[in-house]
């Protein structure tokens, strides 16, 4: 399941990568990249949920998981920037992947 999760992921991070190319240059992504990204992202936490549920998971997963809800909630402020039609700060999208690239790393390592 957590590896299932990795690569969900990691798809949701390519996405995330394009969606960050446009706000970095202060452009509007295509909405239906941010549902994708987001729906990767639900996906990705759900499948840890049913890891960490199944006791399938370690601390370290655990600890994953968490940061990459806090990248979540992230997410859900940069996409109330894009329903108000306003572009979102540069230095909350940074910070949004970031958290995300660490949480996803945090998993991975109990992967390989």
């Amino acid at each position: 399941m957590i590896v299932y999760a990795v690569i969900v992921f990691a798809i949701a991070a390519l996405g995330g990568l394009y969606l960050a190319g446009h706000a970095l240059r202060e452009k509007f992504a295509p909405w239906a990249v941010s549902l994708l990204h987001a729906g990767l992202g639900a996906l990705g936490l759900i499948l840890l949920i049913a890891a960490l549920i199944e006791g399938a998971a370690s601390q370290t997963v655990l600890i994953g998981f968490v940061i990459l809800l806090a990248a979540a909630l992230g997410g859900f402020f940069l996409a109330s920037f894009h329903l108000r039609k306003r572009l979102a700060p540069k230095a909350v999208v940074v910070v949004h992947a970031g958290v995300a690239v660490v949480g996803f790393l945090t998993v991975l390592s109990q992967v390989i």
